[in-house]
């Protein structure tokens, strides 16, 4: 009897390290945009897309400010990646956190993103987050009507292909 409850952990344990949705650690190996990170895990780099925030886009306002903000935090540094689902470009998309902060949050809480609020509608603390850094007029804030990035996109000002 032993034997058998041995061999089924042992078998939960390796489908658990083979499910691709488990959180992982890894070094930041590379910053495409703010909200989009290149994180090494098994001997390769996979390409992760924040959760619940949008950065600007190329061309807008505080794009160059937010991809700075990503790369500062994270950068050449181990990060825990928290799995939440896989985007139509095979982007693990995902929560990002060191040292007890989380990078999803601090782009928010900064000024740096938009609550991406049609991909996280549940999502409360983005929410709370874009509400606090509006009235503080924090980063992009700071423009008196800063587009959205994905109105940006769709107006076809961007290079992103649309999701």
């Amino acid at each position: 009897m032993h034997f058998i409850t041995a061999s089924v952990v042992g078998l939960f344990l390796f489908v658990l390290s083979c499910n691709g949705d488990a959180s992982f650690s890894g070094k930041c190996v590379g910053v495409t945009d703010g909200d989009t990170i290149k994180v090494m895990k098994g001997g390769k780099a996979v390409r992760i897309r924040l959760f619940g925030v949008d950065c600007p886009e190329r061309g807008q306002d505080f794009y160059r400010r937010a991809k700075e903000f990503t790369s500062d935090m994270v950068y050449g540094r181990v990060v825990e990646v928290k799995p939440v689902d896989q985007d139509d470009y095979g982007r693990l998309v995902a929560w990002v956190s060191l040292e007890g902060k989380t990078l999803n949050e601090e782009l928010v809480s900064a000024g740096m993103a938009w609550w991406y609020k049609r991909y996280a509608p549940k999502e409360k603390e983005l929410a709370k987050l874009e509400k606090q850094a509006r009235k503080a007029k924090k980063g992009l804030w700071s423009l008196p009507d800063p587009t959205p990035p994905w109105e940006f996109r769709r107006s076809g000002h961007s290079n992103h292909r649309l999701p």
